[in-house]
């Protein structure tokens, strides 16, 4: 990662990575993403930084899950597959008041700074479809919804480098 730049998790649906690709950047949603902020490294007494990376791209994946809920909505069912961009930009707001991976972004997202992209395997898609249906319920402490949104999250992202993000949009 360049000096001066902070590393960002940005929640994403498959639909969102085909228009990064077409417009090569991408604005997140309200300007939201999740880094290693000082706040989240105080939550945690004890872990390194690949580590609580990995807390911040858990918390993408599950704001990936409301963007599918919003994606419901229109006339195209979405591919229920969760999706994280990691990018390195130069300026990145801790949001502690949201919570403690939340940063916002303060310019949209160019492709050449995608570092690599995180996006649910085949098999992953009925459980993430089901925690998409329950996520709000799970949000409200649900025990059966947290339950089913468990399922969702023990599925791994794969990875993918930034240049194999032209093929991967091809999956719809």
């Amino acid at each position: 990662m360049p000096a001066g730049e902070t590393r960002v998790y940005i929640p994403a649906t498959l639909d969102m990575l085909r228009s990064l690709v077409d417009e090569q950047e991408l604005r997140a949603l309200n300007d939201t993403a999740f880094a290693v902020t000082p706040a989240l490294r105080e939550a945690y007494t004890s872990g390194d930084d690949e580590e609580l990376s990995e807390v911040a791209m858990a918390e993408a994946a599950r704001a990936s899950l409301r963007l599918l809920a919003q994606e419901t909505e229109s006339d195209t069912p979405p591919v229920y597959r969760r999706a994280v961009i990691a990018a390195d930009v130069p300026e990145a707001t801790p949001r502690p008041d949201l919570d403690d991976a939340v940063v916002r972004l303060s310019a949209a997202v160019p492709l050449r700074k995608v570092a690599s992209v995180h996006v649910d395997l085949s098999e992953a898609e009925p459980d993430v479809q089901k925690a998409v249906d329950i996520i709000d319920a799970a949000d409200m402490g649900d025990e059966d919804a947290e339950f089913v949104l468990g399922d969702a999250e023990d599925h791994q992202l794969a990875w993918y480098a930034a240049q194999e993000l032209p093929f991967l949009v091809e999956l719809r």
